[in-house]
Formats: structure tokens, C-alpha cells, sequence
């Protein structure tokens, strides 16, 4: 089942999202910074909108979505970001389920455009796995210019 997060998810959402970091870029957020991320967005649907995906009675997968006016298209972009699903729950469906809310969503609604993501270039798996939702690379590149993580 897909739900819209609530504020008394925000506990969980900070936890997979400090799991998220760690796992995909090695690094280690702060979880205070994060929780009032987390809790801004929750209280601010103009910031964007959590899905939560809850089996066996639990939340065990998440993704958050942004939009992005195209004034090429006269719509938004409803860009996927902080996707996570627990271990034990990977490729049994939980994110493609995520997907298909979010694409469903899309697809009914006249404000949207379409669907966009970023992935890292080294993740492999969840590249595989966009693909086979029918998700094509851009051939947009990524650039940034961040100020508040430090990387190494």
C-alpha cells in the first residue's frame, strides 16, 4: 500500500534518509539538519511530497518527489528523489510500486509534464532497475555546486 507521509513519519523518513546517504555516497548527514529537512517538507507540500510504502503492516520504502516548472512544456517535472527501501524488502516490488503511484499520478494530472530523476553514475542497480520501468538516461548532464556537505 502507498501512502502520502504525514509529520509522525518524520522519525522514520530522517532515519532511511541518513541509511540513503550512507549507503549510496558514504556520507554521514547530519540527522538534526536532516529532521528539520524532513519536517519543513512535511509541513510545506509546496516543498514537495514523501510516499511511503507499507508491507506487513510497516513502512519498509519511501520516495520523495519535487516539482520543476518547464516552461518548454507549460508543466511540471515530478522529480524522484530520497528513494530508499529497506534490505530485506529489495527487489520484491517496493519500488516499483513507489514508481507506479507517482507515474499514475503524473500521467492523470494536466499540471504535470512528465517524470525525472537523478542517479548516481556508479549505482548500477537502481539504473537497471529505472530502465525496466521504462525510464530512458537523459542526455542532460548533472552539475552542482553545494555548499553545506563536504565531500571528500
Amino acid at each position: 500500500m502507498i501512502r502520502t507521509a504525514k509529520p509522525e513519519d518524520a522519525g522514520l523518513i530522517t532515519h532511511f534518509n541518513f541509511l540513503l546517504a550512507l549507503e549510496t555516497e558514504n556520507l554521514k548527514l547530519d540527522k538534526e539538519i536532516l529532521l528539520r529537512g524532513v519536517n519543513e517538507l512535511l509541513a510545506d507540500p509546496k516543498k514537495g511530497t514523501y510516499f511511503l510504502c507499507e508491507r506487513e503492516g510497516r513502512v519498509v520504502g519511501q520516495l520523495m518527489i519535487t516539482k520543476e516548472w518547464s516552461d518548454w512544456r507549460c508543466g511540471y517535472f515530478a522529480w524522484i528523489q530520497s528513494v530508499y527501501v529497506e534490505k530485506e524488502f529489495r527487489r520484491k516490488g517496493v519500488f516499483s510500486e513507489l514508481f507506479r503511484h507517482v507515474q499514475k499520478m503524473v500521467w492523470e494530472s494536466p499540471e504535470y509534464c512528465g517524470v525525472r530523476l537523478y542517479v548516481d553514475r556508479h549505482n548500477e542497480n537502481a539504473q537497471v532497475a529505472y530502465a525496466r520501468l521504462g525510464m530512458k538516461e537523459s542526455n542532460y548532464l548533472f552539475y552542482e555546486m553545494e555548499k553545506s556537505i563536504p565531500r571528500d
